[in-house]
């Protein structure tokens, strides 16, 4: 028996089982699904796109799209220690602070701006920016590139800026419109995942223990309170007590999934399925809802881009410079610049985020639709760089159910992307602010004139590209939301509407989703998540 029991060891949970392990008098089980994070590409930042379709990915995809020409989406998420910090792109992106003052309004009381950037700070050790709005005493090492930056990249930002985007240091400071490098939660020239961070440091202590490729198959309720959890681990079940809390932190898919396994959801949907009904909450998996993306690709006259780092012999070069001296283009992610802008002047806060990539991705003929834009296998032998305009708030709401009461199976994934008809105008929107980027005096010394698409003369043209290639970025969200409405599923102290000693604590408590990369904000979550417990006790 322990007091705490953890699901998940992902962003969230390795935070939690570092806060609440403090105390020797605490004893915490962790609890995850996948194997421990012994696979090198996890550790070297560039290895990012080896590890989609890995065995430490969950590998789910969506259903047929309907407004995405019917296509199913890839929906990576981390199966391992550190979850999805342990196999994301690294970015550390915190979203704009009405994103948190939203919340707020929406029933997420004590969730505003001012509430959370202490938390924020708490986690963070940032290399160079020292100032009210950063930390430098938090476990999570952040940085800007150190090891390796290419020049498209400040060609990019110069470029922006030519093009109405300020050039700003820190998206995540005072005010997110404008361009600037990329913070990533990198170290040393190794990826500095959750695990890494939060979870290795504190291995030692005799309180915690870890299980690894462990699926919990649901949560023990009795008398509307949860008391434990059963998995099944080396091919036998076991239940596991808890005498205070059960915290849940298996992701935006994996949460609702287990809370409606152990009789918590929609009763008319888990009686179909011969599920044992413990709580009815009808928000369970609804309000999913991800941020979606698209290529614009430029070839280029320089050859340093990851295109050529790709090539074989490049790579065993780079490869041997990172093994023995954490140096060369594998140290970094394969995202380097960042822009957020308004589509339109008169909104309170950016629209659209431009990831900018130095690798060219191919066109409409040669890219396979929903191919993995950071996956180095798909990208061409030539030269170039590519941004990719992103929609960061999108209107369309989807959810996640069961397929069925077995544990082993994936849950349905319906985002619906693209069903409200704004989500894709705002996409369009950004198609012409890209090429003009992409054709600004700052690019001129790198690119030869040739982008792709080739050929696009009208609206329709743009969207017919957009929706051949548009993908989700892997930032789900909303599936256990919180706040105090019918379809809320938990209290602005995270814990489960009518279960006593449950809560969740991942990014599916986000009533909305935040307006950048989510993983830096799941963080903050867990702590905190941990915060509350620790009150609580």
């Amino acid at each position: 028996m322990f007091e705490y029991i953890i699901i998940g060891a992902g962003s969230a949970g390795c935070v939690l089982a570092n806060r609440l392990s403090a105390n020797p008098n605490n004893s915490v089980l962790l609890i995850e699904a996948g194997g421990k994070d012994k696979k090198l590409e996890i550790h070297v930042p560039a290895g990012y796109g080896k590890l989609n379709y890995s065995n430490v990915d969950w590998g789910y995809y969506s259903e047929p799209q309907e407004h995405v020409n019917n296509r199913k989406m890839y929906q990576p998420r981390g199966k391992t220690l550190g979850g999805c910090s342990s196999t994301n792109a690294m970015a550390y992106i915190r979203g704009h602070r009405l994103d948190y003052d939203r919340w707020e309004t929406m029933g997420a009381t004590g969730w505003n701006y001012d509430a959370v950037l202490p938390y924020f700070k708490k986690s963070e050790h940032n290399e160079q920016l020292h100032d009210k709005f950063h930390g430098t005493e938090g476990e999570l090492n952040v940085t800007f590139p150190q090891q390796f930056k290419t020049p498209l990249a400040d060609a990019f930002i110069e470029a922006c800026a030519e093009n109405g985007i300020p050039k700003i240091i820190d998206v995540n400071g005072a005010e997110q419109e404008g361009a600037a490098m990329f913070q990533y939660t990198i170290k040393n020239g190794e990826r500095h995942s959750t695990a890494k961070a939060f979870l290795k440091p504190i291995l030692h202590r005799k309180n915690l223990t870890v299980k690894t490729n462990a699926l919990v198959q649901r949560i023990l309720i009795e008398n509307d309170t949860a008391t434990g959890v059963e998995i099944k681990i080396n091919g036998k079940v076991e239940l596991i007590k808890a005498r205070k809390e059960v915290i849940l932190c298996a992701g935006a898919f994996g949460s609702p999934q287990i809370l409606m396994l152990s009789g918590v959801g929609d009763a008319n949907e888990l009686s179909k399925l011969g599920i044992e009904v413990k709580k009815e909450l009808q928000g369970v998996g609804k309000n999913l809802h991800d941020h979606v993306f698209y290529g614009i690709s430029a070839l280029s006259h320089w050859k340093g881009t990851l295109n050529n780092v790709n090539l074989p012999f490049n790579q065993f070069k780079h490869t041997l410079n990172w093994l023995f001296k954490r140096k060369g283009p594998l140290t970094t992610s394969p995202l380097e610049a960042v822009a957020f802008f308004k589509t339109d002047s008169s909104l309170a806060q950016p629209d659209l985020q431009l990831h900018f990539a130095p690798a060219h991705i191919g066109n409409d003929s040669n890219l396979a639709a929903g191919a993995d834009f950071y996956n180095p296998k798909t990208y061409p032998k030539t030269d170039g760089f590519t941004i990719l305009p992103s929609l960061i708030q999108p209107k369309s709401r989807g959810y996640v159910a069961l397929r069925s009461k077995n544990p082993n199976d994936a849950p349905i994934i319906q985002p619906n992307y693209l069903e409200h008809p704004d989500d894709l105008k705002t996409l369009v929107n950004g198609y012409n602010k890209v090429k003009s980027i992409i054709e600004s005096k700052a690019f001129e010394a790198y690119t030869d004139g040739v982008s792709y698409p080739e050929k696009i003369e009208t609206e329709a043209d743009i969207v017919a590209h957009i929706k051949k290639i548009a993908e989700c970025i892997y930032h789900p969200v909303g599936t256990c939301k919180m706040g105090c409405d019918a379809m809320s599923v938990v209290d602005p102290e995270l814990r489960v509407y009518g279960i006593k000693n449950l809560r969740v604590a991942d990014a599916s408590v986000m009533p909305q989703i935040i307006s950048g990369n989510t993983n830096a904000p799941t963080i903050m979550i867990g702590e905190r998540a941990a915060d509350f417990i620790l009150k609580s006790s």
